[in-house]
């Protein structure tokens, strides 16, 4: 483990305090205030019909002002390990992509663990991801530029997400963006990382936030690769991914490991590494440069990915 980042350096006073049952539902019960999105951009709630026999799915949709002709979009997924968390958790940086990309951005509100375990959050997104491309025409969604992402839980999801599109073929997104994405529940049985100098994200909480989502199959033979991403071995054909994680981050080796196997079966994939960040850096300090710099290459790699071919 490296030091912490000299922009993050004030990461060493945050308590390492796990997530359990009770302060996950503590959490859960406190609703995010969303942010308001100012001008020339745009937002609504969007309700698509859900999985079969599931309730329906909501997504708050970002738009730029005035969006007219079929434009890319990204389909967002928020983070908190599977247990907790809400689209409004990442109103400002969704805000940003819709405005700086000229992009549609839509974070789809998913059912929770333990009261909903896998498929449902999968299967949730999968049902967003399906309602886009049918309200693509009432959206102004070129269908063939949907790219899928998400952080920590989001970031695994959409993982997951992107090997359901692959294997139903109905609807192929282009590309994947994953920032410290949570991809193997095996990490929870790992007695050999360092962490004196995780923060955010502790191994109790893994553990716990895998078994929510689990159930007792955790860290088992029968664990699908639509809940844990990290458990298909053969990842041919997938969309590109870029994948964010920083040095601290409980993440860091299954996040590396799967950016090098995406590599290996032919998908490119951009791995970035930030030295001396922890999980979640980002949220916590936001307005710190390293914490700017990491979401200017997202921007410039869902830039490349969407409209890399476009005038």
């Amino acid at each position: 483990m490296s030091t912490f980042h000299p922009d993050l350096a004030r990461g060493r006073f945050i308590p390492n305090v796990s997530v359990g049952r009770l302060s996950s539902r503590i959490v859960r019960s406190r609703k995010i205030r969303p942010t308001d999105p100012g001008t020339g951009v745009t937002v609504q709630e969007l309700v698509v019909p859900g999985p079969k026999d599931a309730p329906p799915v909501s997504l708050r949709v970002f738009q730029p002002t005035g969006l007219k002709a079929a434009a890319p979009a990204l389909l967002w997924i928020h983070g908190g390990g599977t247990i907790m968390g809400a689209p409004e958790l990442d109103d400002r940086t969704n805000i940003a992509f819709a405005r700086e990309l000229g992009i549609t951005v839509a974070a789809v509100r998913y059912r929770l663990a333990p009261d909903h375990p896998a498929p449902a959050a999968v299967e949730d997104t999968y049902a967003a991801l399906r309602g886009l491309a049918e309200r693509a025409g009432d959206l102004h969604i070129d269908i063939d530029r949907i790219a899928i992402g998400g952080a920590s839980a989001g970031g695994g999801i959409a993982a997951a997400l992107a090997l359901l599109a692959h294997d139903r073929a109905e609807i192929r997104p282009v590309f994947q963006l994953l920032l410290y994405p949570m991809l193997d529940d095996r990490t929870t049985t790992r007695t050999d990382l360092d962490t004196l100098k995780v923060r955010l994200w502790t191994p109790k909480s893994n553990r716990y936030a895998w078994s929510s989502y689990l159930g007792d199959a955790v860290a088992g033979p029968d664990v699908s690769p639509y809940a844990a991403a990290a458990r298909r071995e053969d990842l041919t054909g997938l969309p590109p991914a870029w994948i964010g994680v920083g040095t601290l981050d409980l993440f860091h080796d299954e996040d590396v490991e799967y950016a090098r196997r995406l590599s290996d079966s032919g998908v490119p994939c951009d791995l970035d590494i930030i030295p001396g960040a922890f999980h979640g850096f980002d949220l916590v300090f936001p307005k710190a440069e390293v914490s700017r710099e990491f979401w200017r290459r997202q921007a410039r790699a869902l830039k490349g990915a969407l409209w890399a071919d476009r005038k």
